[in-house]
C-alpha cells in the first residue's frame, strides 16, 4: 500500500509482542522458585495448624493431590496439557497469568 497509511516493518511482520518457544534458564529458576515458596507456605500453614491440633479439608487434599516441586517431573514443571497442541504440551510461560496459577497436575499418561 503506498501514501501516507503504508504498513512499516514492525506491523506488517506478524504479532507485535512474540513469546519464545521455550522457557529461559533464568524463568525455568524462578518458575522452581515459586513452586519451593508454595510448597513452604503449604506446610508453614499444616505445621501451625498442627500445634494446634486442627486440620482443614483443603489443605489435606492438597498434600494428597499436589506434588511437591522435587517430586514434579521437569516435563510437568514448566510444561502443561493443551489438547489443541499438537504433542498436547505447551510452554507454562504461553498460559495467561502462568506466574500467579498453579499448574501442577496434569492429565495421566500426557
Amino acid at each position: 500500500m503506498f501514501g501516507p497509511f503504508r504498513l512499516t516493518n514492525p506491523l506488517s511482520g506478524g504479532l507485535l509482542w512474540k513469546i519464545p518457544w521455550r522457557l529461559s534458564s533464568h524463568q525455568k529458576y524462578r518458575q522452581r522458585q515459586r513452586l519451593r515458596r508454595v510448597d513452604n507456605v503449604v506446610a508453614t500453614i499444616d505445621s501451625a495448624l498442627a500445634k494446634q491440633g486442627l486440620s482443614t479439608r483443603k489443605l489435606e487434599r492438597w498434600k494428597t493431590e499436589m506434588p511437591t516441586e522435587q517430586e514434579m517431573l521437569p516435563k510437568d514443571k514448566y510444561t502443561v496439557f493443551d489438547r489443541k497442541v499438537k504433542k498436547y504440551r505447551k510452554g507454562i510461560h504461553k498460559v495467561p497469568k502462568w506466574t500467579r496459577v498453579s499448574q501442577r497436575v496434569n492429565p495421566p499418561g500426557f
